[in-house]
């Protein structure tokens, strides 16, 4: 192997798309620089300032997507809160279907996907993003 094959992966880490990125964990990626290591032409050896720079890479690959995910969590944390805020009171707005929906939010339910629905006692649904208006359920 000649020493291009070390930078010949640099761009399959460094522009691969995300959902392959998260396919490649850092002791995979660490095997897989040695292997190439071990591989290596006597002759031409690997430029170790190329490897340093892809170690860093990936580890600033994994500290964004850690990132992201707490993020997500934070943020799914939040829209459940201000879902279960809105218990027991009149809320309207309009359904899935976009038909215009009334009731009392009964209880919250988080979809996979992370979308939050207020459920209504009128046997509706309705989505957070999808609520017009709020109001004290006691007349």
């Amino acid at each position: 192997m000649s020493a291009g094959a070390i930078g010949g992966t640099a761009p399959v880490v460094g522009s691969a798309a995300p959902d392959t990125l998260g396919a490649l964990n850092s002791g995979e990626f660490i095997e897989l620089i040695l292997q190439e290591l071990s591989n290596q032409d006597p002759f031409e050896p690997q430029d170790t300032g190329a490897l340093l720079e892809q170690l860093n890479s990936l580890k600033n690959i994994e500290s964004q997507q850690s990132l992201q995910d707490e993020l997500h969590n934070l943020l799914l944390q939040t829209r459940v809160s201000a879902a279960g805020g809105l218990i027991g009171r009149l809320v309207s707005g309009l359904s899935e279907a976009n038909h215009e929906v009334e009731g009392l939010v009964t209880s919250v339910r988080v979809a996979d996907n992370g979308s939050t629905f207020l459920e209504l006692d009128t046997g509706a649904t309705l989505t957070m993003d999808k609520v017009r208006e709020i109001a004290d359920a006691t007349p």
